[in-house]
């Protein structure tokens, strides 16, 4: 079998999704700077405890802290939005509110990957990445 994912942002997802389930309080995984982005806008909302970089070059991997010990986990539901056979965009009129606010939508614009406040700020649109609450 191939360890090669053809949405890797769904395969990070649904690692997260499963590390939660099992009350893991770690998680490695492959590293892309698309991930990292997203892993870092996670950390910095307050949904991860931390996350790190290890290894240099190709062999890399990201370390994401899920949770620290005798803790639950601060992600509740995180969904992958635009998929490889059906990308979702939208503009930034119509950026969608999670849960009234409570939770994030992750979009990758023309200025970088951002939450979608900050997308309705700057007043651009882009790519639907994920909805985490």
């Amino acid at each position: 079998m191939s360890k090669v994912s053809t949405d890797p942002i769904a395969d990070m997802l649904t690692r997260l999704r499963n590390a939660i389930a099992v009350q893991k309080n770690e998680l490695n995984l492959p590293h892309s700077k698309t991930k990292e982005a997203v892993a870092r806008l996670l950390c910095d909302r307050g949904f991860l405890t931390s996350i790190k970089v290890n290894g240099t070059g190709t062999g890399k991997s990201l370390c994401l802290v899920v949770q620290g010990p005798n803790e639950t986990a601060k992600i509740t539901e995180i969904v992958r939005l635009s998929k490889p056979g059906r990308r979702q965009y939208t503009g930034a009129r119509e950026i969608p509110v999670v849960k009234r606010g409570r939770g994030i939508v992750v979009i990758s614009t023309s200025k970088g990957i951002m939450t979608g406040d900050n997308a309705k700020k700057l007043g651009i649109g882009g790519e639907l990445i994920c909805r985490v609450y």
